[in-house]
């Protein structure tokens, strides 16, 4: 369970302490949807709101620990149900190898979590895969 603590009423944006200004205009509905969740509360943000901001490495101090929350929290439910959602799951393990050295604790984390889980889909099965492989990569550098 991580141990990182922070205001959940708080936004990404008073996290970061970075006002964004409006997305340009002709801004694709990505571009738009991260400049408003990054306005929100971390702690009203849904899975695919955490989805959206965790792919685009947004907030990452913050995003990933909620992420790693919920993840951990529906793992239970996945061996009653059979269902797991992938998408928050990919977000997560699709960072770069970079992000996990910056927080070892939470890659520790993810590992615990894939643990709990059974039955992933092939694809999702190829991105723990490539997680794990970039982890043991990134560790054997000097």
């Amino acid at each position: 369970m991580s141990a990182i603590s922070f205001d959940r009423q708080l936004s990404v944006e008073a996290l970061e302490g970075d006002v964004w200004p409006d997305p340009p205009e002709g801004a694709t509905g990505l571009v738009r949807s991260v400049h408003v969740l990054r306005r929100r509360p971390v702690g009203t943000l849904s899975p695919w709101d955490l989805a959206r901001l965790v792919g685009q490495d947004i907030g990452l101090p913050w995003t990933l620990p909620l992420a790693l929350e919920m993840l951990r929290d529906a793992a239970p439910k996945q061996a009653e149900t059979g269902y797991y959602d992938d998408e928050l799951l990919t977000a997560v393990l699709t960072r770069k190898p970079d992000t996990w050295s910056a927080f070892p604790e939470l890659a520790q984390e993810v590992e615990g979590i894939l643990g709990m889980l059974t039955g992933l889909s092939p694809y999702v099965q190829r991105e723990v895969e490539r997680f794990r492989s970039s982890l043991s990569d990134h560790r054997k550098r000097p």
